[in-house]
């Protein structure tokens, strides 16, 4: 896909650069493999939504931030390296970038292409983020689309629930504009000499768009449906998942409770963003959980029989299941729940 952009000025009229610094993310040490939570309502505000995220989970394609941001940004930020996937689990304001204004709100899902210079305006206190950033281009799931493009009717999700763009202000200024621009594992500070949002017009299939998690109607059947029937985005190396409000399985027989399983070939990420989950306890919102390829997991102690006569869930979380091994970040240590993988027990509450 691709995007024409008609500017005022050329977009290359750099002043200056300077290296801020290194953007790698800090591997803990791996120690045992392990079922691992993380609670992220532990880590303290920030004052930037591009800057001061907070690295989790990493491989080399993907990578999981995590950001309480109480201030807006001075600068513009361009990712070079990787798309951006932005969970919106607290606050609302606009994504301003170069192809013009989206408004945003609790529970949107912004994804933002490498390549597009943006800026996020805030109308709440605060915005907490959790950001997937992924090398491989992130797309609608090939499943649910038809040989021309357009998402199937049986998809669980439509056009209709896309939200891109909606007005372009053109901003004909110059001076001394910062860019900060992501690539490499590094930060480079670029001195523009006019503003980067002077385009007049674009048109074509690359742009900024939004889905929120409520807009998602979850497939459901008479027997538990496996987790790829949740899928709103894929690349080539990883999928990503919308858990929300459903009825359960309703066979006469159905034990809701999914069973126990193993991710063979990927690596499962659970991030909670509501308190209830059918097959957890011990979570909170905010929690995030990995459970590594190579180990069983399912629902705790309890879980099963607990499922048997509910009609519904209310929960939320996302999912993102990789396809090679994702290390833990030093930043995400302080804020582990070291028990986690003995609370299958049965003696466990």
């Amino acid at each position: 896909p691709s995007s024409l952009l008609y500017h005022l000025r050329p977009p290359t009229s750099v002043k200056s650069t300077r290296l801020i610094g290194s953007a790698a993310p800090l591997a803990a040490e791996p120690g045992e493999l392990k079922l691992r939570h993380f609670r992220t309502e532990e880590l303290p505000p920030q004052a930037s939504p591009t800057l001061d995220r907070t690295p989790l989970l990493f491989n080399e394609d993907v990578l999981l931030s995590h950001v309480v941001a109480s201030g807006e940004d001075p600068h513009f930020f361009r990712n070079g390296g990787a798309d951006e996937l932005i969970f919106v689990a607290r606050g609302q304001g606009l994504l301003e970038s170069t192809f013009g204004e989206l408004a945003f709100a609790q529970g949107d899902q912004l994804v933002i292409p490498r390549g597009t210079i943006y800026r996020l305006k805030m109308s709440s206190a605060d915005l907490r983020l959790f950001v997937i950033e992924s090398r491989g281009f992130l797309r609608t799931p090939e499943r649910y689309r038809t040989a021309w493009g357009q998402l199937k009717e049986g998809a669980p999700f439509s056009e209709r629930s896309l939200k891109r763009p909606t007005s372009l202000p053109v901003h004909d200024e110059t001076g001394d504009f910062n860019i900060v621009v992501k690539q490499r594992d590094a930060l480079t500070e670029l001195v523009l000499d006019h503003h980067p949002f002077d385009v007049v017009g674009w048109d074509g299939f690359y742009y900024p768009w939004s889905i929120n998690i409520r807009d998602f109607e979850p497939i459901v059947g008479a027997i538990h449906q496996p987790p790829p029937v949740h899928q709103v985005l894929e690349s080539d190396q990883l999928v990503y998942c919308n858990f929300c409000p459903r009825p359960f399985d309703f066979h006469e027989g159905a034990v809701p409770a999914p069973y126990n399983h193993s991710n063979v070939m990927s690596d499962e990420v659970l991030i909670y963003v509501s308190e209830e989950f059918m097959s957890r306890k011990g979570i909170s919102y905010g929690s995030i959980t990995l459970h590594p390829d190579g180990l069983p997991h399912g629902p705790h102690p309890g879980l099963y029989e607990a499922s048997i006569g509910r009609e519904r869930t209310e929960e939320y979380a996302l999912m993102l299941d990789t396809f090679k091994p994702l290390n833990v970040a030093q930043s995400a240590t302080p804020i582990e729940d070291a028990q986690y993988h003995t609370t299958w027990r049965g003696d466990h509450s």
